[in-house]
This record gives C-alpha cells, sequence and structure tokens, in this order.
C-alpha cells in the first residue's frame, strides 16, 4: 500500500511521520501491541458458509 494513503489515514501532516513507523524495530512492536488493550474478546478462524465459498468458486 502506498505510504501517503496510509499517513492520510493516520492523519499525519507528512509521510515523514509515518515512516517512523514504516522502520520501527519489530521488537518495539511487538512489546507496543503486547501492552496495548485489546477487546475482551477470544479469537477464533473465520470460517465462511458455504453460500460464500460457492458465490467466490463461481466468479
Amino acid at each position: 500500500m502506498d505510504v501517503a494513503v496510509i499517513a492520510l489515514w493516520l492523519g499525519h501532516e507528512s509521510i515523514r511521520t509515518t515512516d517512523i513507523y514504516q522502520h520501527a524495530d519489530l521488537a518495539l512492536k511487538e512489546r507496543a501491541l503486547s501492552k496495548a488493550a485489546g477487546p475482551a474478546t477470544t479469537w477464533t478462524r473465520f470460517r465462511p458458509p458455504d453460500q460464500l465459498l460457492a458465490f467466490l468458486e463461481a466468479l
């Protein structure tokens, strides 16, 4: 995805601000995400219904 689009989504005035996030250390990102409070839901794998699969196969 174009960095300019991401900058617009995040409300950044400059693409250079977005570059900071793009080049951040992966370990740093993982630590930040582990501290973030997520939704109080259990995660399950999406299982599409047969109708959806049939529709997609017919495309």
